[in-house]
């Protein structure tokens, strides 16, 4: 088989799958983002790193708490001389280290950790958010491609007809060569177009693959757009109040707050305690002793050139751009909102008037078709007319795969875009679950460390 008849073949099997008929699994809006949702790598990336952010926070954790190691080692010691002597020494121990009390700068730590696990929640949001608007544009492109090819292979057989009726008018000698040329030239550019269509719909049906995760069933038309808002200052406020973007612009501020007065902290006193205990065991001469120690103390900076002054400095230098992150994330999302709202009102009144285009078309087409029966128009005012008719019908297939994808970028734009709203039918990966178990930073063999274990087989990370 040549290039040609495999391209030709990849083209038949991408234009007549959409409509395999009652074989093929119908399949919702609903269900495509379900299985984004599931088969994101994007998503799974996310999370991961969520899971990294919330494993600062049992670091953070675990420095505050007593620290207990061992220690051992054995001595071979020797000299020589006109007296010749040896021994060897082994040694065990334990030792004990904890910081008491760091004028708060361990608290802050941890503090200032757990607003940047919730501002690493909301940026998973968002990607959930983007996730899933890909979702809808993927389904929305295959929907549109596959009902433009079905257009233009009406208008294919519709133009084969027309050319057939110029050849039989040409035979009787009511229109001239020309009108037949002009048909025919007509069904090339037809055949043209169907091979455009046709390439973009394998394209969306690439796209659907790689982002829903498998190939398309018999994709079921929307039944309503997704409810958004009533008015655009609605919008907006829903989305200063909830966008991802938003909250987590918010808690980086707060890090930010919570580091400064880490830094602060970080010019006063520390109190320590350590303990060791030792046992020594004299191989040579098979006697042993233990010892042992306790240390409380205190200590604090006099003079590091300057180093935790700087430090300070630049702590509230990040956290003034924190705030202004904010101030300029608070205009981003207005702005997203604002655009996304006018384009899904652009986009209905698109989708409307295409309606009107239709309908005035179509009524042009019959006329102009008569009228050509009675000698009163020429091949090329038919061919004009139903191209006419053509572009309306295209276009109203492209204004409403338009007008939906704007109503969910506009939903995404106000915060909404996500499986709790949508209610969608898909078992929802829940943050809380791995950072309630390590949050308390247990150790491998406590009971909270095997409840982490099983955690982690839950969602297949171990």
């Amino acid at each position: 088989m040549g290039v040609k008849q495999i391209f030709l073949a990849a083209i038949v099997t991408a234009t007549l799958s959409p409509f395999a008929g009652q074989q093929a699994k119908a399949e919702s809006l609903s269900d495509a983002m379900a299985s984004a949702y599931t088969h994101s790598g994007l998503l799974e990336q996310n999370r991961a790193l969520l899971r990294a952010a919330d494993e600062n926070v049992a670091q953070a954790a675990a420095a505050m708490r007593p620290v207990l190691g061992w220690l051992t080692n054995y001595q071979r010691t020797f000299s020589s001389g006109s007296v010749t002597s040896a021994s060897n020494t082994a040694n065990v121990g334990l030792t004990l280290s904890w910081l008491l009390g760091d004028s708060g700068a361990s608290k802050a730590l941890m503090a200032a950790q757990e607003q940047t696990v919730m501002a690493t929640r909301q940026s998973l949001l968002s990607v959930e958010q983007a996730v899933l608007l890909s979702a809808v544009q993927a389904f929305m492109d295959v929907r549109q491609h596959s009902e433009i090819v079905s257009l233009r292979q009406n208008n294919l057989r519709l133009i084969t007809r027309e050319l057939r009726a110029a050849k039989d008018r040409f035979d009787v000698g009511e229109v001239t060569r020309t009108d037949v040329a002009l048909a025919e030239a007509r069904l090339a550019g037809a055949r043209a177009e169907l091979g455009v269509a046709q390439g973009n719909l394998m394209q969306a049906q690439e796209s659907y693959k790689a982002v829903v995760g498998r190939a398309h069933g018999v994709l079921t038309p929307p039944s309503r757009l997704p409810y958004t808002s009533k008015t655009l200052d609605q919008a907006k406020a829903v989305a200063v109040r909830t966008h991802p973007d938003m909250l987590g612009a918010q808690y980086s501020v707060a890090a930010a707050e919570h580091l400064v007065r880490r830094a602060e902290a970080g010019m006063l006193p520390t109190i320590n305690l350590s303990a060791n205990v030792t046992a020594t065991e004299n191989l040579s001469s098979n006697s042993n002793r233990q010892t042992g120690s306790i240390t409380f103390g205190t200590s604090g900076p006099i003079y590091q050139g300057g180093r935790l002054s700087s430090a300070l400095r630049q702590t509230m230098a990040q956290r003034d751009a924190a705030r202004g992150a904010l101030h300029a994330q608070r205009h981003t999302v207005r702005l997203g909102v604002g655009s996304a709202w006018a384009l899904a009102l652009s986009s209905r009144a698109q989708r409307e008037a295409s309606t009107r285009q239709i309908r005035a078309a179509r009524i042009a087409f019959d006329g102009v078709r008569e009228e050509a029966k009675l000698g009163a128009r020429t091949t090329l005012d038919v061919l004009n007319a139903e191209q006419e008719l053509l572009d309306a019908q295209a276009n109203q297939i492209s204004a409403v795969s338009r007008e939906f994808v704007a109503a969910y970028r506009l939903l995404a734009a106000m915060g909404l875009l996500n499986v709790d709203h949508l209610n969608l039918a898909v078992e929802k990966y829940d943050p809380e679950a791995y950072y309630k178990k390590v949050k308390t930073a247990p150790a491998i063999l406590s009971k909270r460390g095997r409840q982490l274990d099983k955690v982690l087989r839950s969602i297949g990370k171990e």
